[in-house]
């Protein structure tokens, strides 16, 4: 009885085993999480910049692109190889993880907006 019990219990764990998601593991060249805050900062403050250009929509799109691209090299990546958004994807699959990073990120965004006086945007709906 007690080895049909322990029989019972091992298979109950192997298929509660094989029912988890696989763990993600992570791309090669995997940006830190600091990295990839800081990136994320950048791209942000980009997008408002060109956001408050009032330039036309595909102007404005056209221009976030090249600068996208900018900010990656001067952070010695390329678009071509797709470190940032393989990491930010592993970070994302990994919840936890990017919410933590987004939370530095409007933090550092609300410390800037604080230091230069302006006020914060409404929250979209």
């Amino acid at each position: 009885m007690l080895t049909q019990l322990v029989l019972s219990a091992g298979l109950l764990l192997a298929a509660a085993s094989c029912a988890r998601p696989e763990q993600v593991l992570p791309p090669p060249n995997l940006l830190s999480k600091e990295e990839i805050t800081a990136l994320l900062i950048e791209f942000h403050l980009l997008e408002s910049r060109i956001e408050s250009s009032r330039l036309s929509p595909d102007s404005a799109r056209a221009l976030f692109q090249i600068m996208h691209r900018d900010v990656l090299w001067q952070h010695k990546l390329k678009e071509s190889d797709s470190t940032f958004e393989h990491s930010y994807r592993y970070y994302a699959m990994n919840g936890k993880d990017l919410d933590g990073i987004y939370a530095t990120v409007i933090d550092s965004l609300a410390a800037r907006e604080k230091k230069m006086g302006t006020k914060p945007l409404p929250p979209h709906h």
